[in-house]
C-alpha cells in the first residue's frame, strides 16, 4: 500500500453491504505489502476493502500497467474478442446495433465489431494514448472514466443497445457504480455484457502466483464467481439472460437485460467457507508449479 493513507476509503461488501469479512487464506504471501482480498461472510464476494478514487485507479492502469505489461494486441486477447463478438451476435445480434465499450483499451474489440459485424461502436477509455488509437481507427470515443462520461452533458444524447465491460469491471473502484452507469446509457430493454476470467469456484486454470500479484491491490478490486457476477448485475438492475460454459472455459461472460428501476432480481450467494477452502486448495496445488516462470514469453 502507498504511504498516502488518506487517499484510501474502506468499503463494505459491494453486493450485500455487509462489513463482516475474512481475509482470503494465503493471499498475503502473493501480494507482498499489498492488502490481500477479503471474502464477504454473507455472500462470498472476493474483494479489496481499501480503495482509492476511480480516477486514481484509472491513472494506475493508464500510466503504469498499460505502459509496462498490458496489451490486447496479442493472439490470446484477439481470440477472446472474437469469442465475445460471436457470443453477442449469436444471442442478440450486432448488425446496426449501438455498442458502447467501457474501458475500450486499444480498440481491437470495437474494430472487430465495426469491420466484421456491422455494429455502430463507441468507446469510453481513460487513457489518452489509447483514445488517440481509437480516433486513428475512426472509432468515436470519450477520453475519461465512465464516471466522468456520465457527468458530461453530451452523455444524455447517446443511448446504446449494448454496453460491454470486458476485463474492466473487476478493475474499477465500484462495480455497482459502473453497472449503474451502464444502466443509464442503455436504451429500454438494452443489454449489458460483462466478461472476466473464470477463476473462482471452478477447476484451477493457472497457478495462484499468476493470478494474485503485488500490483496495486485496488487496481484489481474484485474477483468474481458466476454467482457474485450475476449478483453484481442484479443489484444494478439487470436480469441475466445468457451465460457461457464458464466451468471449463477460461472466460466467464454474462449477458444481462436492463430492467425497470427498482426491480427485485434474485441471485445466488456463495458460501464464504467454500470460497476460503477453494483458495486453500488452490494454494496447495500451485506449489507444484512454483518453479515455472512465464515472464520470458512475449
Amino acid at each position: 500500500m502507498t504511504s498516502n493513507q488518506e487517499k484510501f476509503e474502506i468499503f463494505n461488501c459491494d453486493l450485500c453491504g455487509s462489513g463482516d469479512s475474512v481475509e482470503a487464506p494465503h493471499l498475503r504471501e502473493y501480494t507482498k505489502d499489498q492488502p490481500p482480498p477479503h471474502i464477504c461472510k454473507n455472500c462470498g464476494l472476493v474483494y479489496i476493502k481499501e480503495r482509492r478514487s476511480a480516477q486514481d485507479i484509472a491513472d494506475i492502469w493508464s500510466d503504469e500497467l498499460f505502459e509496462t505489461i498490458y496489451t490486447a494486441r496479442i493472439p490470446a486477447m484477439k481470440a477472446r474478442h472474437v469469442y465475445i463478438a460471436e457470443f453477442l451476435d449469436v444471442n442478440i445480434g450486432l448488425k446496426d446495433k449501438n455498442v458502447c465499450d467501457i474501458g475500450a483499451g486499444e480498440g481491437q474489440f470495437l474494430e472487430i465489431l465495426k469491420k466484421y459485424y456491422g455494429a455502430n461502436v463507441f468507446g469510453i477509455e481513460p487513457s489518452k494514448k489509447n483514445c488517440q488509437m481509437l480516433t486513428n481507427m475512426d472509432i468515436p470515443n470519450f477520453p475519461g472514466t465512465i464516471e466522468c462520461y456520465c457527468n458530461n452533458p453530451n452523455a444524455k444524447n447517446y443511448q446504446a443497445d449494448i454496453v460491454t465491460i470486458m476485463w474492466t469491471l473487476e478493475n474499477c473502484r465500484s462495480c455497482k457504480d459502473m453497472l449503474t452507469a451502464a444502466h443509464n446509457i442503455l436504451k429500454p430493454e438494452g443489454h449489458v455484457f460483462v466478461a472476466t476470467g473464470s477463476r473462482i469456484l471452478v477447476p484451477f486454470k493457472k497457478p495462484l502466483h499468476f493470478y494474485i500479484t503485488n500490483d496495486p491491490a485496488d487496481s484489481h478490486a474484485y474477483r468474481f464467481s458466476a454467482n457474485t457476477l450475476r449478483g453484481a448485475l442484479a443489484i444494478s438492475g439487470f436480469k441475466t439472460t445468457h451465460i457461457n460454459r464458464y466451468l471449463d472455459s477460461d472466460i466467464l461472460c454474462i449477458l444481462g437485460q436492463k430492467q425497470k428501476p427498482g426491480a427485485q432480481i434474485e441471485w445466488r450467494k456463495d458460501n464464504y467457507q467454500e470460497v476460503s477452502d477453494y483458495f486453500e486448495r488452490w494454494h496447495q496445488d500451485s506449489k507444484h508449479f512454483a518453479h515455472y516462470d512465464y515472464n520470458f514469453i512475449k
